[in-house]
C-alpha cells in the first residue's frame, strides 16, 4: 500500500504533535496492519511526563504506544497464516532468535529485543504498522480490536500469575489495582484461583476491582491490610501475592499476609528501582520470591481466555480518546490518575 499516514510524535515532555509519514511497506515475513486501537500504558505516560525511564531516554521526535490491535490490510509473500481482513493483536517485541535466552525459550530476556516505544525504537501511535507476521496473533470473530490491543497488558498479568503458580483452590492477594493489578487479578481468576483480594489506596480502582470479580477489596490507607486479610482467611493467610504497585509498604504487607511456603511475585517497578523488604519475615516463612519481565509465549493463552469469557478485558477501560485528541488523552491520564484506570486511543475513525 502506498501513501501517507498520520503519526502522533512526542516532540517534548508533555507535548504531542501530528506529522505525516510514508505508510510502511511490509517485508516478506511481515504484515501491514491498519491500527484501530492502541492502549496507553504506564510506561507511555512516564516517558511523556518525564522523558525517560531509567537508562531509556526519549530523544524527540519519538512515537509512543505499544499496546496495539488492528486489521491486516496487506501481507508479505512469505506469510501464509494471515490474510487481509484478519483482526490481530500485535506482540510488540521482536527478538534476535539466536541468543541463549531465545534458544531456551526465554525470549523476553533477549538483550537485543526491538520493542515498540522503548527508546530508540518508535512505537505505534500511528495509522499503520508493518510487523513480523509471527508476532501478529489472529483473534476470533467474537472479539474486537480494542480487546486485541488489551491483550498486551493482559499478557503481563498472565505471565505474573503463571510464574506464581496460580491454580485452583488457592487464595491470593494482588497489591495495586491499576491496569496491571486488574489484569493480574483476571489472569489468576482465569487460572482457577478461588479467592482473590485486591488492595490499593484509590477508591475508584478498588471499585473497578470489585466489579471485575475481586472477592474483597481493601483500602490499605484506611485499614491495616495484614489484619484485614488475616480476618478474611481466619488467620491462614494467602498462598500467592502478586505485587504490582512498586511500593515498599505493599510488598512488605504481602510478606505479612503470605502463608509459610507461599509465593510473592514482583511485577511493579519502584520509583527509584529499590525496595526495603522484611527479609527476616520472608526467611522465617521460607517464601519463594519471583520477578517477571514482560511475558513470553502468553498471547495465545490470553486471547483464549478473553474469547471464552474468562477475562473481561475491555471492562478495565475507563476512557477512550480519539486519535485527534491524543494530547488531551495523555495529559488527562497523567493528571487524573484517581479517576482514569485505563485509557485507550481510538486510531481509526
Amino acid at each position: 500500500m502506498q501513501g501517507k499516514m498520520k503519526v502522533a510524535v512526542m516532540t517534548d515532555r508533555m507535548k504531542m504533535e501530528f506529522i505525516q509519514r510514508d505508510i510502511p511497506q511490509p517485508a516478506a515475513d511481515e504484515v501491514l496492519v491498519k491500527l484501530e486501537y492502541v492502549g496507553v500504558c504506564g510506561s507511555d505516560l512516564h516517558y511523556f511526563e518525564n522523558g525517560r525511564i531509567s537508562d531509556f531516554i526519549v530523544k524527540p521526535p519519538f512515537v509512543l504506544g505499544h499496546e496495539a490491535g488492528g486489521v491486516v490490510v496487506e501481507t508479505g509473500p512469505a506469510v501464509k497464516h494471515l490474510k487481509p481482513g484478519d483482526k490481530v493483536a500485535l506482540e510488540p517485541g521482536k527478538t534476535c532468535g539466536h541468543c541463549e535466552f531465545c534458544r531456551t525459550g526465554r525470549y523476553n530476556l533477549c538483550p537485543d529485543v526491538v520493542f515498540f516505544a522503548t527508546p530508540p525504537v518508535d512505537g505505534v501511535f500511528q495509522e499503520y504498522a508493518a510487523h513480523e507476521a509471527g508476532l501478529c496473533f489472529k483473534i476470533p470473530d467474537t472479539m474486537n480490536t480494542m480487546e486485541a490491543a488489551l491483550i498486551e497488558p493482559l499478557a503481563v498479568g498472565f505471565h505474573a500469575a503463571v510464574t506464581g503458580g496460580a491454580r485452583l483452590g488457592q487464595t491470593a492477594l494482588v497489591t495495586g489495582s491499576g491496569c496491571i493489578g486488574l489484569v493480574s487479578m483476571m489472569a489468576a481468576k482465569a487460572l482457577g484461583v478461588s479467592r482473590i483480594f485486591v488492595s490499593d489506596v484509590v477508591r475508584k480502582r478498588l471499585d473497578k476491582a470489585r466489579a471485575l470479580g475481586a472477592a474483597e477489596v481493601i483500602n490499605s490507607a484506611e485499614q491495616d491490610l495484614v489484619k484485614a486479610v488475616n480476618g478474611l482467611t481466619a488467620g491462614a493467610g494467602v498462598d500467592l501475592v502478586i505485587e504490582t504497585s512498586g511500593v515498599d509498604a505493599a510488598a512488605n504487607q504481602g510478606i505479612g499476609v503470605l502463608k509459610k511456603g507461599g509465593t510473592l511475585v514482583f511485577v511493579g517497578y519502584s520509583k527509584n528501582g529499590m525496595m526495603n523488604l522484611a527479609i527476616g519475615s520472608a526467611l522465617d516463612k521460607e517464601l519463594t520470591m519471583k520477578t517477571i519481565f514482560r511475558y513470553r509465549h502468553i498471547y495465545p493463552l490470553a486471547i483464549d481466555a478473553v474469547s471464552r469469557g474468562l477475562a473481561d478485558i475491555k471492562s478495565i477501560v475507563t476512557n477512550v480518546f480519539d486519535f485527534d485528541d491524543i494530547q488531551k488523552g495523555m495529559e488527562e491520564s497523567i493528571r487524573n490518575k484517581a479517576e482514569i484506570v485505563k485509557s485507550v486511543i481510538k486510531i481509526a475513525k
